[in-house]
């Protein structure tokens, strides 16, 4: 599976690394953002109309990321659940409050997936 069908593609599966290694990578995409622009809206040197404006453009770029990230996520997401062997309609329970979290985390990062072929196709390599 090639760059463009893992991120922008909502058919195939996916196995729990590569599930895990995107959240990492998200993870650590916000966390150098959220870091480099807090550093920067509160640099000693500023006056507080340039603190101001630096949190500003952080809110932004940060906002952006969040945008372009929406996608590629669904479609990791729909792939994780195709492993299972349930439909990308799972992405949803995450909408409900407390647990629907919950029983996400649990079936895409720690319930192996459907040995051998299923209705979403072959096992991921």
């Amino acid at each position: 599976m090639n760059w463009g069908q893992l991120l922008f593609s909502f058919e195939g599966r996916v196995g729990r690394a590569t599930y895990w290694l995107f959240i990492l990578a998200v993870v650590v995409l916000f966390g150098v953002l959220g870091t480099a622009f807090g550093f920067s809206a509160m640099h000693d040197g500023s006056e507080a109309g340039d603190a101001a404006a630096g949190a500003g453009m952080g809110g932004i770029v940060i906002g952006l990321a969040s945008l372009l990230i929406i996608w590629p996520s669904l479609a990791i997401a729909a792939k994780r659940w195709h492993d299972v062997d349930k439909s990308a309609w799972w992405i949803l329970i995450g909408l409900v409050p407390a647990v629907g979290g919950i029983i996400a985390l649990v079936f895409n990062g720690f319930i192996a997936g459907t040995p051998g072929d299923n209705k979403f196709g072959s096992p991921p390599k």
